[in-house]
Order: structure tokens, then sequence, then C-alpha cells
């Protein structure tokens, strides 16, 4: 996923984005339920806004293709193994010699070195090694990993970001460059607070629950009909929310002083607030404070998110046009620019949909398109 979740964002700003796929079945996400008609509904959300050519990179003519289409390329994104691209003759470093203003983002599990480069990388893998894992669940539980594909994903926005840093730096001084991402230091680069824990005392982190591993209370709380978070951390916040339930004892109780205070003793903080909570629903206590001011929310599933009236007003939700598929509803983007707004306009592409017409725009005739996708669409 974070190639192309990579090349997602960059298409959402208006790049003209070419997913190069293998004439033989793909990008193997074309495979990966629900598919409906043969087509793959995450695919087609994944790759919204790109064109698809399918072109073999293992024949001479589809590696002539592919290096006429770098020379005319701003960027090439690949998400293979290290060595891939040289295996099949396509070094990443001769492209760059060869079109100095090239930035070329290389996404792999591990690095392009290291010890562990050679080694094949999975979400759940890079989340376990990183320490993802280990501070995700309850302490003491059978681990668990993070619900989304975490490491996957901050690799394709860490990927964006260099990628545009580097568009940045070809404006100011011509040269293009290489540029390494790596899922493994991408996930432990999200380690903000642990990483200043464990370098300041010394001390591992641990998994918490949905507490925080800094402050309290910052957690779901039990209430009578199921649970809902809060995050009452700061000196007002902590007030009001002891006004509103009831508890200004506890305001005054020198265990729980202040944040860092209360999160040492939350064992003995949450019970009494759940002694409150619990008597009733989640939405009177949600209810009660919000007028107070007081951080809370639900607990919401991915069927009462994806309808959430707040998204619906802000027009998060998309509703792209797809060859087979039809008109089909999907995530948005959070990235709003007033000026530039983002650019959604297709589903993902049919394999092979816009091989020829990819071809011919890079310059070739129809003989050599012929030649270059092998009597394949």
């Amino acid at each position: 996923m974070a190639g192309p979740f990579c090349g997602m964002q960059l298409a959402d700003l208006g790049a003209d984005v070419v997913k190069l796929e293998n004439p033989k079945g793909g990008d193997l996400s074309r495979q990966l339920e629900p598919v409906v008609n043969g087509e793959s509904g995450n695919f087609a959300r994944l790759n919204r806004g790109k064109r698809s050519l399918a072109l073999d990179l293992k024949r001479e003519e589809g590696k002539r293709a592919f290096r006429l289409l770098a020379s005319r390329a701003d960027v090439i994104v690949e998400n293979l193994r290290p060595g891939t691209m040289r295996d099949l003759g396509l070094d990443p470093a001769g492209l760059l010699a060869a079109h100095p203003r090239l930035v070329y983002c290389a996404v792999t599990g591990w690095g392009q070195d290291g010890p562990y480069a050679d080694r094949p990388a999975l979400d759940i893998i890079v989340q376990g090694m990183s320490g993802l894992m280990s501070v995700t669940g309850e302490e003491g539980r059978a681990p668990v990993k993070v619900g989304v594909s975490i490491s996957d994903l901050t690799a394709g926005l860490y990927a964006t970001i260099a990628i545009l840093a580097a568009l940045g730096a070809r404006e100011r001084d011509g040269a293009g460059q290489l540029v390494d991402i790596s899922m493994f230091e991408s996930s432990v680069a999200l380690a903000v607070w642990e990483a200043g824990q464990y370098f300041t005392t010394g001390e591992v982190p641990r998994a918490s629950g949905s507490a925080h591993k800094l402050v309290a209370p910052y957690q779901a709380i039990r209430a009578a009909d199921g649970h809902f978070i809060v995050g009452a951390t700061t000196p007002p916040n902590w007030t009001a929310f002891c006004a509103a339930l009831g508890l200004a004892a506890l305001e005054h109780d020198p265990r729980f002083a202040d944040a860092t205070r209360r999160r040492a003793n939350v064992s003995a903080l949450i019970p009494l607030i759940e002694e409150v909570t619990a008597t009733r629903p989640m939405a009177h206590w949600l209810a009660l404070l919000r007028g107070a001011g007081v951080p809370c929310g639900e607990i919401a599933d991915y069927g009462t998110a994806f309808a959430d009236p707040h998204l619906e007003a802000r027009g998060f939700f998309s509703e792209l046009d797809h060859p087979t598929l039809g008109r089909i509803r999907g995530l948005g983007s959070p990235l709003r620019l007033e000026r530039t707004p983002v650019r959604l306009e297709r589903a993902g592409p049919l394999l092979g949909e816009h091989s020829r017409e990819v071809l011919r725009e890079a310059g070739l005739d129809d003989d050599a398109i012929a030649a270059a996708l092998g009597g394949d669409r």
C-alpha cells in the first residue's frame, strides 16, 4: 500500500500519475475483496486519479518504453525490494545519471541498505519490530496491531512529503535526487512521546489500552451502556470535569493534583470516576461534558464514522466514476487548500486502460506501441 498511497496523494494534489502494472494480472491489490464485476473496490479507491499502463519490464521493448517515460517524468515512485529495478536493467542510479532532474523515490520495508535491507516486509512485521505493537492493546494481554495498515500508510505519507521537498529543492538548484523511504523508520518515527520517555529516563514504554502514557484522565471511561472518551488534562478542563460529574473532592485530592500525578495514580482515579459514570448512559455524560467544555467523544465504528454528519457537512466523502463499478463512494482528502484544492476526478483505472494513450503521449507511433505492449492492451 505504501507506494500506491503515496501516488494517490500526488494525484489528489494534481500530478498526472501513471501506475505501471504487470500485464499479467496487474497489481495484486486488484484481487482484494470486495470484488464486483471482476474489479476490486479497494483498488479502485486506493488508486483514484491514476492512469494504468500495463507494461512487461522483463521484455526489452518494455524496458525501452519505461526509459522513455522516465526521461519525461518528474518523479518515479517504486515500492519494490532493493535491487529489483537493478535486476531488471533499470538501475535507479543509471536513471538518475541519465536524467539529472529526476526525483526517484524508493519505498521499501527496511531501506536501501543496512542488515535488514533484503528482508521481505509486511505491515504487521514492521509494526511488530518498530515497537508499535508493544504499546498497542492492554498490558499483559496478547499482542495486537494497530487496526489500520499504519506502517504502510505512514511510509506513503513520508514519501509524499519527501517528494514534495525534493521537487522544491529542484526548483532552487535544478537537480533531482534519490529519496529512500523505509516503512521501518517511518513507523519508529511515530514514537515521539515514547522516545522522550525512553531517552530521558531509560523506562521502556508499555501498552496501556486507551490511556495516555503521560497524563490522565485521557482514555475510555465506562458508562451504563458502553464506553466514551474523555480528555480532562489541563487544569481548567479537570476543574470543569470534576464539577460536571459532581466529583469536586477529586480536584482537591493530592493524588490527583495535576495531570502527571493523576496518570501515576490512574489505577485509583478511574474506578472513582466510573462509580459515577456507570450510573447513567453515554449520551447523558457526553451532553454534560460538552456543555462544560470538556473534550469528550463517542467511540464510533466505521459504519458510524462513514456517515458522520460533520464529515458530510464538510463534503469529505467522494463520488467518483469507474468504468465497471459505476459511481463509487469513498473517502475524500483531508488536504484542504483554499486556492488550489485537491483534484478528485475518477476512481482507479482498469488494468492497462491508458496504455496506448500514455505511450502515444510519450512520442511512440502505433508500431512502437504495439511492440512495447507485446500484443497486450
